[in-house]
């Protein structure tokens, strides 16, 4: 009754949860919801009897603004990781192939199997960024996606503008990039990539970004995508029918008209990560973490959870969330106690 395949599509693995410890095992923000969005949320929560406005016109209107473009520009979805799996949906078929820097967004690999593509993983560079010259040499013809993560997670590197002309002028104009802007908010590089502007000079390329980092809103999850009218068209035909809730709606709404208000909260990130970075002999970000690479992350994580701190492992190494001034100085009274 089941596919045959499904055994080989790795399973998504959350940040370990543990209510009486510090978590900054995933990349949420440790600050509440602004007080605006959640007034919005709940009243929009009054009504959740009622189905939510399926086309999300009103946020779409709001994206546009926000963002000098046009509603038809803008696609919402149920996070931008739920946009991420559309865009593999209506440009992949079985033995077609998304390419992808590693290691970057763990989703990425089962994006590609989930619509029976093939997953081609390129490792990063010894830095921490995209192999962009590695990249461009992977494709072949059954090449449809591309995404590139920036700042990438978990390394928190960005690309520079040049080196990302010279990969999209070896790129085919009928081949995706799907520009995954999940820490836009946190980024401070000035010589960078934005996909607004992007998407101008590219009718191959997609934003993505998200409502769950920065802005706070990971429990109720809404992200957006921005391209092209017929990139934008496409995703919502492949979309979960009423896929992002009322609530979250108001409260991406909100959040957009208070869009000072959270650049503010953002700036103390950026004031301490580097601080962290430092500390845990760890690379300097442009999100809101931290990444120790080569180092035994299970020995790390388990000498961190010891100090109640979860930190989050991979193969590769650890990654560590930096939102405040209070998480961080905790994060490092751990690392310091546990001997690391």
């Amino acid at each position: 009754m089941i596919r045959a395949d499904l055994d080989s599509i790795p399973a998504y693995v959350p940040g370990a949860r543990n209510d009486a410890a510090l978590k900054v095992s995933s990349n949420e923000t440790a600050v509440a919801p602004l007080p605006s969005a959640a007034r919005a949320m709940a009243e929009a929560a009054a009504g959740a009897n009622r189905y939510p406005d399926m086309g999300a016109v009103e946020l779409k209107a709001a994206l546009a603004e926000h963002l000098g473009l046009t509603p038809e520009q803008v696609a919402v979805g149920n996070g931008s990781s739920a946009l991420c799996q559309q865009l593999a949906q209506i440009t992949c078929t079985p033995g077609d192939e998304i390419i992808f820097p590693w290691r970057s967004f763990e989703a990425y690999p089962i994006f590609a199997r989930i619509v029976g593509a093939t997953p081609v993983a390129v490792d990063l560079l010894a830095d921490g960024r995209h192999d962009l010259d590695a990249m461009a040499d992977a494709i072949t013809e059954r090449t449809r996606l591309i995404f590139l993560c920036n700042p990438n997670n978990p390394s928190g590197q960005t690309l520079t503008q040049g080196e990302f002309d010279e990969f999209m002028a070896k790129v085919s104009a009928d081949v995706v990039v799907g520009l995954d802007e999940a820490y836009f908010e946190y980024n401070r590089a000035e010589d960078t990539p934005v996909a607004t502007e992007a998407i101008a000079e590219h009718p191959n390329v997609v934003g993505l970004r998200t409502f769950s980092k920065a802005y706070g809103l990971a429990g109720v999850r809404a992200g957006y995508a921005f391209g092209s009218p017929e990139l934008m068209q496409a995703l919502d035909k492949v979309a979960i029918p009423f896929a992002v809730s009322s609530v979250a709606q108001a409260g991406a709404i909100a959040s957009l008209a208070a869009a000072d208000e959270l650049m503010e909260r953002t700036e103390e990130t950026v004031a301490v990560r580097d601080t962290v970075a430092d500390e845990l002999g760890a690379l300097r970000s442009e999100a809101n973490f931290v990444w120790l690479p080569g180092v035994d992350a299970q020995q790390v994580a388990a000498a961190m959870a010891e100090q109640n701190v979860l930190v989050r492992a991979f193969p590769e190494g650890v990654r560590v969330t930096v939102t405040t001034e209070d998480e961080a100085q905790r994060v490092i009274a751990a690392w310091r106690a546990a001997g690391l």
